[in-house]
C-alpha cells in the first residue's frame, strides 16, 4: 500500500479526461493535476521549448512526492517522454501513445489506423513507429487538428456547436475516406469532441481514447508494483498556471463532477 499522490499534467484542461478515467478505476487514489494554462496549446511548439515546459511541470509535480506521473499531454508524450523517463528513473512515468497504440492494434479489423494529434505529436511520427513495433502490416493514417485543443479549451466542444462542427468536419471526412476502421485520439482533450467525431467517422470506425488507456495501463503499473493505495475516497487537487477561476468552470465539465475545492495558481517558471 502507498497513500502518496499521482501526479498528471497536461497543457491545459484536457488531461481531465485522463484524471475522470483514474478516478473511476482507482477511486481510492490522491491526484494531483497540473494543467499548464499559461503556455497551451503545447502542440506548436518546438521539441526544444517542450522539453523544457514539461521538465518545469515535472519539477513542479515532483514537490509533492508523487509515487507514479502521468504525462497526459500527447504532444510531450510523442516529443519527450523518453528524455523525462531518463531524468526520472526512480519514478514510474507513462505517457498516452504506447496504450493507444496498443489498444488501436488490438481492435482494428482491417489493419488501417487512423491517428488525429497535435502537429508536434504528428510531426514526431512516435505513433507510426510504435504500432509498427506492435504490427509490422498496419497501415497508419494521421491527421494534424491544431485547432482542437484552443476551441476545446474556450468551452467549443458541444454538438451542436457550428464552429467545431465545422472544423471537424473539414480535418476528418477525408481521413474518414481513406478507410481506416479504428481511430486513435491521440490528444487528451479530443475525448471531449468523442460524439462529435463519431457521427462524422461513423460506427463503423472504433475510437481509442488516449486518457482512458493511460488509465488502465497506469492501474497495471501501480498494482505491479505494489503501490495501490487502500482509502475509503481518494482528493483531486488541481492547480493551474493562468486563470484558475476560467480553468474551473471547464473542470467540472471534463470530470464529469462538481469541484470539491478551487483551483489554485503557480507560477511554474519557479520550476
Amino acid at each position: 500500500m502507498d497513500l502518496r499522490p499521482i501526479g498528471v499534467f497536461d497543457s491545459g484542461s484536457g488531461g481531465l479526461t485522463a484524471v475522470r478515467e483514474i478516478r473511476s478505476i482507482l477511486p481510492s487514489e490522491n491526484i494531483i493535476y497540473f494543467g499548464d494554462t499559461s503556455r497551451v496549446p503545447y502542440g506548436s511548439r518546438s521539441a526544444e521549448i517542450l522539453l523544457r515546459y514539461a521538465r518545469q511541470d515535472v519539477r513542479f509535480l515532483r514537490t509533492f512526492d508523487i509515487k507514479a506521473l502521468v504525462v497526459a499531454c500527447g504532444t510531450v508524450s510523442t516529443t519527450a517522454l523518453p528524455r523525462l523517463q531518463a531524468e526520472n528513473a526512480d519514478l514510474p512515468m507513462l505517457g498516452v501513445v504506447e496504450p493507444s497504440c496498443r489498444r488501436a492494434v488490438s481492435v482494428t479489423r482491417n489493419k488501417r489506423v487512423g491517428l488525429i494529434a497535435t502537429a508536434a505529436s504528428v510531426r514526431s511520427g512516435a505513433y507510426e513507429r510504435t504500432i509498427a513495433g506492435l504490427d509490422g502490416d498496419i497501415t497508419v493514417v494521421s491527421k494534424a487538428c491544431p485547432l482542437f485543443v484552443p476551441l476545446v479549451e474556450n468551452g467549443r466542444f458541444r454538438v451542436g456547436d457550428t464552429v467545431i462542427e465545422t472544423v471537424a468536419r473539414e480535418y476528418l471526412e477525408s481521413l474518414r475516406d481513406t478507410g481506416i476502421d479504428t481511430l486513435i485520439m491521440g490528444c487528451t482533450h479530443y475525448p471531449l469532441l468523442a460524439e462529435i467525431i463519431g457521427r462524422i467517422m461513423g460506427p463503423e470506425v472504433t475510437l481509442v481514447d488516449a486518457g482512458a488507456e493511460v488509465a488502465r495501463a497506469l492501474k497495471r503499473e501501480l498494482t505491479d508494483r505494489e503501490l495501490l493505495a487502500d482509502r475509503p475516497c481518494g482528493e483531486t487537487t488541481l492547480y493551474a498556471s493562468d486563470r484558475p477561476e476560467d480553468f474551473g468552470l471547464l473542470a467540472a465539465t471534463f470530470l464529469g463532477q462538481p469541484l470539491s475545492g478551487a483551483v489554485r495558481a503557480v507560477d511554474i517558471e519557479q520550476y
